[in-house]
C-alpha cells in the first residue's frame, strides 16, 4: 500500500496478547509498537484501536484505494499508523479467530470494548487517548463502547456502520427483518467452523443450497441453512423472532440513541453512502451527535457498503467525481492519518472543510459506459448542516390514475387494489444492501425483472407492470429537480388481512434512449412498515377488515438530481423481498408462521384520504 508521508517508526508486534474481560473471556489482541532500532518507543503514546469480528490479522476487504484494488491486509493497515507514532491495537471479538468464548452478534461489544479500553489506558505505553476506528461491525463495536462509557476516548471513525438503532436499520426496518443477516451469519458460520477445525460442519454448511432455502420459508431451529451451527442460528433467530421493540433491542450494543450523552466530547467522522444499509443510522448518529461543542463530520457517498474508492453502484456509474480518492482525500489511507495527526497530535487542519460533504448524485450523459454501466454522474456538496439549510418539503400527491402531482385529488372517492401474496413476493431489484450475495446485491438497477435477481421471473419486464406493484410518477419534468435528504410518505391502506407490509421504492425514471430504448428505473431510495407496528415497535396493532389506516413510512436517505424530461416515480407493493423477510400476512408470530393468506389491499387516494409524498426539495445549484 501507498504511503501518505515517509514513515518516521519502525514496527514491533506483540501478537495474540490475551485480555482478560470481566466475566474471564480471554480476547485476542495483536498491539503494534513503534519502535526505533528494533526496540519500542519507551514513552507512552496515542492508541489506535479496532475491534473486529473479520480477523484482526485478516484481508481488510474495503482496505483499497482507486489506483490498488487488492485489498491490504489488518497487518499492513496496523503497520502503516503504527510506522507514523501510534500504537495500534486490533483484536478479534469474542468468540471469533484467536478469541475466547462463545460469539453472539452484536451483544456483547458494549462491555467488551470497555473492558478492552480499561485495559488499554491502564498500560504503560499507552499516553491516556484512544483514537476508535472501523468499517462495519468495527463502527458497530465504537458506537457500543462509548454508549458503555468506555474510558480514553480521544477521537472516532465511524465507517459504514455504529447502530443508532439496529431495531430501525441495520438488523430489522419498519418491523420487518433483514435477511441479510441470515446470509452473512451462513457465510461466517462456515467461516467459524473452518476456524475452529469443525471440517465436518464446514462441509454440511457449504453444502447448503442458500436459494432453495430462500424459497422454502419460513425457517425453523434445525430447520434452516444453519442448523449444522446452532450457536449462529439461534442468535439469528433471537433478532429475527423479537419483533416487538422490547428489551432486547434496548440494549447498548443495539440501540445508541438513548447514551449519546455518554459519548466523550472529542471529534467524530461520520462515513456512509446512499446504497449502503446504515445510511440511515449514520446520518441518525451525526445528528444526535452534533451541537454538543466538538467537531463532528458527516461523508456521504453515492456508494455501496465500504465502497468509496470505486465510482459505481450495481450498473449505474456516478463518474471519477463520486471515488473518496482525489475528491475528499488523496486516498483513505491518507485520510485517516491525517485525522489521527490532527485529533491526537495537533498536526494541520481538519481533513473536512464543512460539517457535511455529500455528493449528489445525477446530472451524467445517461450514456452506456465502456464498463456497461449507466453514467448517472453526480458532484459534491458541502453543508453546515444535515438535511442541506435550503431544505424545503415538496409534497406530491398519489392519484388514481397513476399521476404523481403537486395538486391534490379532488376525487370523493378514489383508490387503488394491489394484492400481497406471501407465496409469490415482489423480487428486491438493489437498495440499500450489503452482505446479502449470493441471493441479492446492493446498488442501483434499472428496475426490471432479470434472471440475476433473485425471485424475478426472468421476462425483463419492468417491475412496475406487474400486478401486485402501484406506481405513481409525475410527467416529464420541465426543469431539473434536485431533493436532499428523508422522504416520507403519508398513505391511506386498507386490507382484508391483519397484517401487511408496505414497501416503498424511490425511482429516478429517465427517458428511452439509444443505449437504453425502454428507458432506465434507477432505484435511489427504499422504505417499508409492517402494519401492525404502526402505533409504535413496541406494541401489535392488527388491523380490522375493511378499516382504513393513514399510515408514515419513513424511507432512507438520500440525494439526487432528477434532470430535465426525466420523472420521478414511487413504487408502493406488499413486499421487498429478499431485502426483507416475508409477511405471512396471517398476523402470526414474527418468521415462525404456517398460514399465509393472499391480502387484497387498498391505498386511498382522493380528497378526504389524500395518499402523498414528502420529498426534501433543495436548489439545484451547487452549494
Amino acid at each position: 500500500m501507498a504511503m501518505a508521508k515517509s514513515a518516521p517508526y519502525q514496527v514491533v508486534l506483540d501478537a495474540n496478547v490475551m485480555v482478560a474481560m470481566r466475566d474471564g473471556v480471554r480476547l485476542a489482541t495483536d498491539i503494534y509498537h513503534p519502535a526505533l532500532n528494533g526496540k519500542p518507543i519507551d514513552a507512552p503514546l496515542p492508541v489506535v484501536l479496532e475491534r473486529t469480528p473479520y480477523d484482526k490479522a485478516g484481508i481488510g476487504r474495503s482496505e483499497i484505494t482507486a489506483r490498488d484494488a487488492v485489498p491490504a491486509t489488518r497487518h499492513a493497515i496496523a503497520h502503516f499508523f503504527a510506522s507514523h507514532g501510534y500504537v495500534v491495537v486490533f483484536q478479534d471479538v469474542r468468540g471469533r479467530f484467536a478469541s475466547e468464548g462463545q460469539f453472539s452478534k452484536y451483544v456483547n461489544e458494549g462491555p467488551d470494548g470497555f473492558d478492552t479500553a480499561a485495559w488499554i489506558v491502564a498500560q504503560p505505553w499507552c499516553d491516556g487517548r484512544i483514537a476508535t476506528m472501523g468499517l462495519s461491525y468495527g463502527a458497530h463495536t465504537q458506537t457500543a463502547m462509548a454508549s458503555a462509557g468506555a474510558p480514553g476516548i480521544a477521537a472516532m471513525l465511524l465507517d459504514s456502520g455504529g447502530f443508532s438503532n439496529a431495531y430501525e436499520s441495520g438488523i430489522r426496518q419498519g418491523g420487518a427483518f433483514e435477511l441479510k443477516q441470515a446470509t452473512w451469519a451462513h457465510r461466517h458460520a462456515i467461516i467459524a467452523a473452518q476456524t475452529a477445525g469443525d471440517v465436518a460442519a464446514q462441509a454440511k454448511l457449504q453444502a447448503e443450497d442458500l436459494a432453495a432455502w430462500f424459497r422454502d420459508m419460513p425457517w425453523r431451529p434445525g430447520h434452516s441453512p444453519l442448523r449444522a451451527s446452532p450457536d449462529y442460528e439461534a442468535y439469528l433467530f433471537e433478532q429475527w423472532h423479537h419483533g416487538l421493540f422490547d428489551d432486547y433491542w434496548r440494549r447498548a450494543g443495539l440501540y445508541t440513541k438513548p447514551h449519546y450523552h455518554r459519548f466523550p466530547k472529542v471529534p467524530i467522522c461520520i462515513l456512509c453512502g446512499w446504497y449502503d444499509p446504515y445510511a440511515k443510522t449514520s446520518i441518525d448518529n451525526f445528528l444526535g451527535l452534533s451541537g454538543r461543542g466538538t467537531p463532528t463530520y458527516l461523508v456521504m457517498g453515492p456508494w455501496t457498503h465500504g465502497a468509496r474508492s470505486l465510482s459505481y453502484a450495481g450498473e449505474v456509474d456516478f463518474g471519477t467525481a463520486a471515488l473518496f480518492d482525489g475528491n475528499i482525500a488523496a486516498d483513505y489511507h491518507s485520510f485517516r492519518l491525517a485525522w489521527l495527526d490532527h485529533c491526537l497530535k495537533g498536526e494541520g487542519p481538519p481533513p473536512l472543510a464543512a460539517p457535511v460533504t455529500y455528493f449528489m448524485m445525477g446530472g451524467g450523459t445517461g450514456a452506456k459506459t465502456k464498463t456497461g454501466r449507466r453514467d448517472h454522474g453526480g458532484t459534491w456538496r458541502r453543508s453546515p448542516c444535515w438535511p442541506p439549510a435550503d431544505a424545503r418539503p415538496s409534497v406530491l400527491y398519489l392519484h388514481a390514475d397513476g399521476r404523481l402531482t403537486p395538486q391534490a385529488s379532488d376525487a370523493e372517492e378514489a383508490f387503488a387494489a394491489f394484492i400481497s401474496d406471501p407465496d409469490h413476493p415482489v423480487p428486491t431489484i438493489g437498495g440499500a444492501i450489503t452482505s446479502g450475495l449470493p441471493i441479492m446485491e446492493g446498488g442501483a438497477f434499472d428496475q426490471t425483472e432479470r434472471a440475476q435477481f433473485f425471485g424475478a421471473d426472468g421476462s425483463g419486464r419492468p417491475l412496475a407492470a406487474r400486478p401486485d406493484v402501484l406506481s405513481f410518477q409525475t410527467p416529464p419534468l420541465d426543469a431539473d429537480f434536485a431533493l436532499a435528504g428523508t422522504l416520507t410518505a403519508k398513505l391511506w391502506v386498507g386490507s382484508d388481512c391483519p397484517d401487511i407490509d408496505i414497501a416503498l421504492k424511490l425511482i429516478d425514471v429517465a427517458p428511452a434512449t439509444a443505449d437504453y430504448p425502454d428507458g432506465f428505473a434507477m432505484n435511489l431510495s427504499h422504505g417499508i412498515l409492517r402494519l401492525r407496528y404502526r402505533k409504535g415497535w413496541d406494541r401489535e396493532v392488527f388491523m380490522q377488515p375493511d378499516a382504513i389506516y393513514e399510515i408514515t413510512v419513513e424511507m432512507f436517505p438520500t440525494a439526487n438530481l432528477f434532470k430535465r424530461g426525466h420523472r420521478l416515480r414511487i413504487d408502493i407493493a406488499g413486499s421487498n423481498y429478499p431485502h426483507f423477510d416475508i409477511n405471512p400476512n396471517s398476523g402470526e408470530p414474527e418468521g415462525n408462521w404456517s398460514r399465509p393468506v393472499v391480502a387484497h389491499n387498498r391505498l386511498w387516494l382522493d380528497r378526504r384520504r389524500p395518499s402523498r409524498l414528502i420529498v426534501p426539495s433543495i436548489k439545484t445549484g451547487p452549494s
